[in-house]
């Protein structure tokens, strides 16, 4: 005994939540033995008694079978141990918790059939290295292979990774659930294939400095004026703008500035305009803790738009 306050098993069933023929169970076969009896012979129990009976409900609620947890007990754990023992027992349910908690409610906003939820379940429970296995195989799709020694091409692959951390938030497992299911879109991979081999073009013709000049960095700059006045892509007032994005690319092509540069530049606005590549980047940047993307789309949209209308013309 230490000497503090005993407990009844009565008093233990209104503490943990147990009924009274639980906790005689577990008394009865061990686990818990009581540390006194009183005059009438009833069971009475200290505080290191009462903590090793919420770590067995705890164990209990994980899963672990009876077993088990008497070969945990059985090494006569101090109440310090046992509190520990149970912090990570707790550690381990509350990140079941989460897991299953992400899981319900990317259903419940999405709606999914039994064979979407089991995928769902088996994405958010991956280990690190599988999750490590099915990001390195979506970017090898996309930028066709490892990157080597190429930097430019590391840089791109580390920009596009996530690495959920080892406590994730629930909002955080929902992004990874959502961006690993992005992740085996055999359409989006494509997509992304074509945007690169573009990029890897742009290097080529840059010379041995590497250096590419971003057109869609120009397009923001020229198109947001122009989204702010509330200009349409489709009058007289857009052609200058248009030229300049126009000119612009077409320096750093090294190429005439006429109809088919026009159309090749609609191509790649239509693809960088896809909402799965901008869902992935804002899903990665809460999976990473990054601030939020701003959203290239109206941009973008509205030159492919006035692009649209002037090589139909």
């Amino acid at each position: 005994m230490n000497g503090g306050p005993l407990y009844s098993i009565g008093d233990l069933a209104r503490r943990t939540g147990l009924t009274v023929k639980t906790i005689r169970y577990y008394s009865d076969s061990g686990l818990v033995p009581p540390t006194d009896r009183s005059p009438a012979g009833y069971r009475r129990y200290d505080a290191d008694a009462a903590a090793r009976l919420d770590l067995v409900r705890t164990l209990r609620e994980l899963g672990l079978e009876l077993a088990a947890i008497r070969q945990a007990l059985d090494r006569k754990l101090t109440l310090q141990e046992i509190a520990g023992a149970h912090a990570e027992a707790l550690e381990v349910r509350i990140r079941t918790l989460r897991l299953r908690r992400a899981v319900l409610a990317t259903v419940a906003r999405r709606g999914a059939d039994p064979q979407e939820l089991d995928l769902m379940h088996r994405l958010a429970t991956l280990s690190a290295t599988e999750r490590q296995h099915l990001v390195a195989d979506f970017l090898d799709a996309a930028f066709g292979g490892p990157a080597g020694d190429d930097p430019g091409v590391s840089a791109v692959r580390r920009s596009m990774t996530p690495e959920l951390p080892e406590d994730p938030t629930a909002e955080q497992i929902e992004a990874w659930v959502e961006l690993a299911e992005l992740c085996q879109d055999a359409d989006f991979r494509a997509g992304l294939r074509r945007a690169f081999e573009q990029y890897a073009a742009d290097r080529a013709r840059a010379g041995a400095t590497g250096v590419v000049r971003d057109p869609f960095a120009t397009v923001r700059e020229q198109i947001g004026p122009a989204l702010a006045a509330g200009i349409d892509p489709a009058s007289p007032q857009a052609d200058p703008i248009v030229a300049a994005v126009t000119a612009h690319y077409a320096r750093t092509e090294g190429r005439p500035d006429d109809g088919e540069l026009r159309r090749g530049l609609l191509e790649r606005m239509e693809a960088a305009n896809d909402p799965r590549r901008e869902r992935y980047l804002r899903l990665l940047a809460v999976i990473n803790g990054w601030p939020a993307p701003a959203s290239p789309a109206p941009a973008l949209d509205w030159c492919a738009r006035a692009l649209r209308a002037r090589t139909a013309a």
